[in-house]
């Protein structure tokens, strides 16, 4: 505790910028890639095959290729294309990118839970198809879907580590970590720090999960 004790005195506040930064990667990339991703299943419901063929090829692009080395595309082999993007945005588009393939993925397992004779009670009131996509379709797989896209959430939030691998000089916390390991004999106490930090934030995500998939339960 002693030495947890003198590491914060000294790097507290870097530590408090680290998991600021943690946030807001993980709020960053989350929500744009949330929304993506319902774009795309609600495209790929439209009876468009070659649309269909290019959205699939999409997700399952990024939803297989390692985030790392998406990353490091975007920071060093988009240079040599002509487009330069700084490296705090990289990290969010990768993660963006990738998020946004799970959610479409999860909300298309969703979309496969709801019974046919929905679809045919909306059809027979003469709904029109981006109607039954709005009204019927959506808001239930976005029901069913809370307890994965609670996981893709706190999957996302540890992969901002991700940013370490780029030069954010520090101010990402495993990063910052790393840093203080190789600056001091404190690295013990500082893989702590940072292990305390992710997990409290994981939990706080899943608490509040676990809230919303109950308040989405009651209102069936």
């Amino acid at each position: 505790m002693g030495d947890i004790s003198r590491l914060l005195a000294d790097h507290g506040p870097a530590f408090w910028q680290a998991l600021l930064l943690t946030w807001k990667l993980t709020a960053f990339s989350f929500l744009p890639g949330f929304l993506l991703g319902v774009v795309v299943t609600v495209l790929r419901l439209l009876p468009l095959p070659p649309l269909r063929f290019v959205l699939t090829g999409y997700v399952e692009i990024f939803r297989n290729i390692p985030s790392v080395a998406l990353l490091i595309f975007i920071v060093f082999a988009l240079p040599d294309l002509n487009v330069v993007i700084d490296y705090e945005p990289s990290v969010v588009l990768a993660l963006t990118l990738v998020c946004s393939a799970f959610t479409a993925d999860y909300l298309r397992a969703g979309i496969n839970t709801i019974a046919g004779s929905q679809i045919e009670a909306a059809l027979s009131l003469g709904m029109r198809p981006m109607q039954i996509i709005s009204a019927v379709v959506l808001p239930q797989a976005l029901r069913s879907v809370v307890q994965p896209m609670t996981s893709l959430l706190i999957a996302l939030m540890l992969s901002t580590s991700l940013a370490s691998q780029v030069p954010l000089a520090g101010r990402e916390l495993t990063a910052l970590v790393s840093k203080i390991a190789n600056d001091s004999a404190a690295g013990m106490a500082a893989f702590a720090v940072a292990a305390a930090l992710y997990v409290a934030t994981g939990l706080l995500i899943a608490w509040a999960g676990a809230i919303l998939e109950k308040k989405l339960r009651i209102l069936r």
